[in-house]
């Protein structure tokens, strides 16, 4: 499966955000992706309210993702937001593919922690979520979820073979933090590879800092996206900005690993 890893930074204006999918999904066909993975919240950056632009799957966003799909033939995750409960929303990670199908996954682990409390404003979800793409299962996971190991080991058990994770990933404030930051994503990230033996797709926001944005108290991104093996090895990772890169996975690939380390059929609880 060849897949494109859409690192972009979004702001508070749905239809721009809209219009860098369009844009950026051409570009990710014409290099001949399959699945085109965008970050958490593409729909609308954290840091913006984000209830009075919430909508279901039949809504003009989530439409223009399919329509975007349909159009170039290929699967397209974007993280969106859907109306939730006690007026708060749902962080949820769409899948849009070329056939008209649309899956959706809502963050199931909020993010409380850093001073940051998303559970003000987000209801969190409660089941894990398996899609086929381009034949393949995958599972879907959302930037918190990924320090909950049992929700990878879950996936995996389920069957998925490639685990997308998109994220907007806190940085902190001071440069101690974003250094223990980046340093957990990469840790995490490639800790959750070994524990599912899947494939993770690792799709973050860029770092808003590199557009010349003011640093902000709302996890609006750090970059260094990554796709990593199921053995835990880093197959890609990019900088801290806008770009892209496509990456080419064999989801058989995960069946030697799983045979060698199998920690998958060695569990006992």
């Amino acid at each position: 499966m060849r897949i494109a890893l859409m690192q972009v930074i979004t702001g508070r204006d749905v239809d721009a955000n809209l219009d860098l999918v369009r844009s950026q999904t051409a570009l990710a066909a014409s290099e001949g992706a399959e699945l085109v993975v965008f970050p958490e919240a593409t729909m609308r950056a954290f840091g913006h309210n984000l209830t009075r632009i919430a909508e279901p799957f039949d809504g003009p966003f989530a439409t223009g993702i399919r329509e975007i799909a349909r159009e170039h033939r290929v699967t397209v995750a974007a993280g969106m937001f859907t109306p939730g409960d006690e007026g708060r929303v749902r962080n949820t990670l769409l899948v849009a593919r070329p056939d008209g199908a649309v899956i959706g996954y809502d963050k199931i682990h909020l993010f409380d922690a850093f001073g940051f409390a998303e559970s003000d404003t987000v209801t969190p979800g409660t089941e894990p979520t398996v899609c086929t793409i381009a034949g393949a299962p995958v599972g879907l996971a959302v930037c918190y979820d990924v320090r909950f190991p049992n929700l990878f080991i879950r996936l995996a058990e389920a069957g998925a073979r490639i685990i997308l994770l998109p994220a907007s990933w806190g940085a902190g404030i001071t440069d101690e933090q974003r250094v223990a930051k980046l340093d957990q994503w990469r840790l995490l990230a490639r800790a959750r590879a070994l524990d599912s033996t899947c494939f993770i797709v690792a799709v973050g926001q860029g770092n808003p800092a590199t557009i010349g944005q003011e640093p902000s108290t709302a996890p609006t991104g750090i970059g260094h996206s990554m796709a990593i093996a199921p053995d835990g090895r880093i197959l890609c990772e990019l900088g801290e900005g806008q770009e892209f890169r496509i990456v080419d996975i064999d989801p058989d690939a995960v069946e030697p690993v799983r045979a060698s380390i199998p920690v998958l059929a060695n569990r006992r609880i």
